[in-house]
């Protein structure tokens, strides 16, 4: 009898194993999207360090995080990250980034040996989240630094983004708010990593002093000359 029960035990630990495989496996994982970007072709752009970007505590994980209408956060059950948020929010960072400057040097913090920036970029991003009924929200920080560590720029932003309520539709929305985000960066980047303009030499003589106008020439007045013995005559 004991012999009986044993394999089936087993047979329904790996039923019961296998259903939550089942069901792990059909959970669908989802990525931000990037948008339409390209791969950067100008290899002597503008060199940035970008970081320290610091990420959310409840960002750092896989699971897919929904904002209820308390403000309350649960995890969706059906659907999940395709690894860590954070990370994946980095890489979105470097290659949208790349794409709007046009250049392959940018560099995520702490940087590569050899690897000297002209700019630097930090970043702190303190929610990244949506929900059913709630829109998809980001807000952050940003500073700007030039090579010498003097502050250049910096911002406080908050971005929304409505949606439909589906886990597709807000996952797509959050794309749109990091992407958003990303094009302030590059207009910020842009606006202080373009080169001063150079004052063109002028080829054109300079003007001829003009001489202050001469006095007029003194006409000497002729006096009478009086003459001793005048004769008067009546």
């Amino acid at each position: 009898m004991t012999a009986l029960r044993f394999p089936a035990i087993l047979l329904l630990a790996g039923a019961l194993v296998l259903t939550g495989c089942v069901r792990y496996q059909q959970a669908p994982l989802y990525q931000l999207d990037s948008g339409d970007i390209g791969v950067p072709t100008a290899e002597q752009g503008i060199a940035v360090l970008l970081g320290p970007v610091v990420i959310a505590d409840y960002l750092q994980r896989e699971a897919l995080l929904q904002r209820q209408a308390d403000g309350s956060l649960t995890a969706a059950h059906d659907a999940r990250w395709a690894g860590s948020l954070a990370a994946e929010i980095d890489q979105q960072l470097l290659r949208q980034l790349s794409s709007r400057l046009d250049s392959q040097r940018l560099v995520l913090s702490p940087g590569t040996a050899g690897f000297v920036p002209q700019m630097r970029l930090g970043l702190s991003i303190t929610r990244l989240d949506s929900g059913p009924q709630r829109p998809a929200v980001l807000e952050a920080q940003w500073q700007l630094a030039g090579v010498d560590g003097k502050l250049l720029d910096g911002r406080l932003v908050r971005l929304q983004e409505v949606h439909s309520g589906t886990i597709v539709d807000q996952v797509r929305a959050q794309s749109l708010v990091v992407q958003q985000l990303v094009a302030l960066l590059a207009a910020a980047v842009e606006t202080y990593g373009r080169p001063a303009p150079e004052v063109p030499t002028s080829s054109r003589k300079p003007a001829a002093v003009k001489p202050a106008p001469s006095a007029a020439p003194r006409i000497p007045v002729v006096e009478p000359t009086r003459r001793e013995g005048e004769v008067f005559r009546f």
